[in-house]
């Protein structure tokens, strides 16, 4: 056992080194590549880009002065920020949108707003955004994502994901009619409706409409009546849809899961930033089948 602990403990120390390289390999692509060194010649019909972020179990003295989401104690995670490009060019025989096969590309890092803003940038130059005929960027309600979108993707159209705008609706049932409930089911339900054909001036309206009888109920609709007012242009998912358009982000919710919540969420781990973006960096370089890349890059 002791062979097999001192084993895992040098693969990990490998893995990480190999992190760092990619990392800083990857940094030299993107000050190239906004620079305008790095000349992207392909065009694509629609590109999308896909924010989300999810929480890294974190070491204590990296969440030090740093508050919980309860936010009565230390924090215990870091936002690990993740983005992922890809393409599409073609529908389905029933007119759905098909992600090109081979087209989806990572990256990721735990690390504020604004630095992953140039990093996810950088990456849909390097895929030629400049040169796709429509840009989409795809997320939850998170402000930062929003803001990213405005600052790097001006024009893209933005899209919430519908599935989180759904859970809003049916946790809100459950706070107002009880979990499980007949009513609370029927009056998610009417409300979905409203929201997947993109009627929010109608949903809006049906939750002011709301006399909700405790403190925190009251709170409740009023957090989510300003949800999805400040997301109302984001959430016309009829249009969407009759324009051939994803509107989910089910790809990089699936990369959180795949490239973080695999390697870095097992049971009793605790990790140091820089340990745990060097496996981010590792495991995006994997995904994004740019192995060979890194090690021509690294011989040179």
């Amino acid at each position: 056992m002791a062979g097999i602990t001192v084993k895992t403990k040098q693969v990990e120390r490998v893995s990480e080194d190999i992190g760092v390289q990619i990392e800083h390999i990857a940094s030299l692509e993107r000050r190239a590549v906004l620079a305008g060194r790095v000349v992207m010649l392909d065009s694509v019909p629609k590109m999308y880009v896909a924010i989300d972020g999810t929480g890294v179990p974190m070491v204590p003295r990296e969440t030090q002065g740093r508050s919980g989401k309860d936010k009565t104690g230390q924090a215990k995670t870091r936002e690990a920020k993740l983005g992922c490009v890809f393409t599409q060019t073609r529908l389905d025989h029933k007119g759905r949108p098909v992600r090109d096969e081979g087209s989806t590309t990572y990256v990721g890092a735990i690390e504020n707003a604004k630095d992953f803003g140039w990093r996810i940038f950088a990456e849909a130059i390097r895929r030629s955004s400049r040169r796709a005929e429509q840009v989409i960027v795809l997320g939850d309600g998170a402000a930062w994502i929003w803001n990213i979108a405005d600052e790097h993707f001006p024009g893209a159209i933005q899209i919430v994901d519908l599935y989180h705008a759904r859970e809003h609706l049916s946790g809100l049932a459950k706070i107002l009619y009880g979990p499980g409930t007949p009513k609370a089911k029927a009056w998610a339900e009417a409300r979905i409706t409203e929201l997947d054909v993109g009627d929010i001036e109608a949903l809006v309206a049906t939750l002011a409409r709301l006399r909700p009888s405790t403190a925190n109920s009251k709170d409740e609709v009023r957090k989510t009546i300003a949800y999805f007012e400040s997301n109302a242009p984001r959430m016309r998912y009829a249009d969407f849809r009759r324009r051939g358009l994803f509107v989910g982000s089910g790809v990089v919710e699936a990369a959180c899961k795949t490239i973080i919540g695999h390697r870095l969420k097992q049971s009793g781990m605790r990790w140091t930033v820089r340990g745990a973006n060097a496996i981010i960096a590792l495991r995006c370089c994997e995904l994004s089948r740019r192995w060979e890349t890194f090690w021509e890059a690294r011989s040179a």
